[in-house]
């Protein structure tokens, strides 16, 4: 199907979505916005796409079938809304919103309007992510018993652009950020919604989020673990998932790795074109989507991660205090 795209947002991982949208036959990056009008020529150049500075003249200019709106947490919601109502497909990145409630205004919306709304969770495209959760559709490791997903960045001011440290723009700080993949490979590979969380969480460098936290998630038949931790000595990406009959690890870094029996294989080995790949099968996946496909993510996973990401920060205000969550009525993932 042909399928014009316009870019909202020009960001680090525009350059991503633009080769991503230029491997893929029938589609065009034919439209790019940014604040910065510069920002978004550079974006635009090798597409000749049009330029934007503003997204609602970008959506009424007639250029663009679908837009992927890679903007601040905070705008997603409004973006969506007005993408749906000029019939337009959406694929957002993550998170899908900052409130549950503006997450499902967005799903309402889009279904209403009869239009595809795919969430840009990417670590479902990444070779060492894919190749662990291959095993685990095998069944041959038997039943996950606990995940522990480790991650690493850097909430120091300074270290990325000021709308990360605005609460009411990011939704959150690190956990809603970077923890955001955290919380969402806990509920893909554990092949379980969280039932129940704890949390805590530190502020640090006098920023008005959080830099760290810590969150256990209870799943029906499983437990998980996610550590943020901003500035460590080494950085690390890491998730490990104990099964009955082995344990699987993926490090973007490294590969992934699988010890079964005293013996350890080999998954898949890290490449410099993973992460660009991984755009590329997320775009394809979203134009499979509106084709009428199931997506890797659905918006009701999606949804989960902003609602687990929340209630982690209520129980942090509460001294880490269990908080139940509410029933998960679809199933995750495919």
């Amino acid at each position: 199907m042909d399928m014009r795209i316009g870019l909202i947002g020009a960001g680090a991982v525009a350059p991503f979505h633009a080769r991503a949208a230029a491997l893929i036959p029938d589609v065009s990056l034919s439209a790019v916005c940014d604040l910065d009008r510069a920002t978004a020529e550079r974006a635009a150049a090798d597409s000749h796409a049009a330029v934007f500075t503003d997204y609602r003249a970008l959506l009424d200019g007639g250029e663009v079938d679908a837009v992927i709106v890679n903007t601040p947490h905070g705008l997603h919601h409004q973006m969506v809304l007005d993408a749906a109502e000029r019939g337009l497909h959406v694929l957002v990145e993550k998170p899908l919103a900052t409130t549950v409630a503006d997450c499902d205004e967005m799903v309402r919306a889009c279904a209403t309007a009869g239009v595809t709304m795919v969430v840009g969770h990417i670590q479902h495209f990444l070779p060492d992510k894919m190749a662990i959760a291959e095993v685990l559709g095998s069944g041959d490791l038997g039943p996950v018993r606990m995940v522990h997903d480790y991650r690493s960045t850097s909430y120091r001011p300074g270290s990325r652009s000021p709308w990360f440290f605005s609460p009411r723009m990011a939704g959150g700080g690190a956990l809603m950020n970077v923890g955001a993949h955290c919380l969402d490979r806990s509920v893909w590979l554990t092949g379980s919604p969280a039932l129940s969380l704890s949390a805590s969480t530190v502020s640090r460098y006098d920023v008005p989020i959080e830099t760290d936290a810590l969150v256990t998630l209870h799943h029906a038949d499983s437990q998980s673990s996610v550590s943020v931790l901003s500035d460590p000595p080494r950085y690390v990406d890491e998730v490990s998932v104990v099964c009955e009959r082995g344990t699987l690890v993926a490090d973007p870094n490294r590969g992934a790795f699988l010890e079964r029996g005293g013996r350890i294989e080999v998954l898949s080995e890290a490449a410099p074109d993973d992460i660009p790949d991984a755009f590329h099968r997320q775009l394809v996946d979203f134009v499979d989507a509106v084709a009428g496909e199931p997506p890797a993510v659905s918006p009701t996973h999606a949804r989960h991660v902003v609602e687990m990401a929340l209630a982690a920060y209520r129980s942090a205000a509460d001294g880490g205090a269990r908080i139940e969550l509410a029933p998960f009525d679809e199933g995750g993932s495919r």
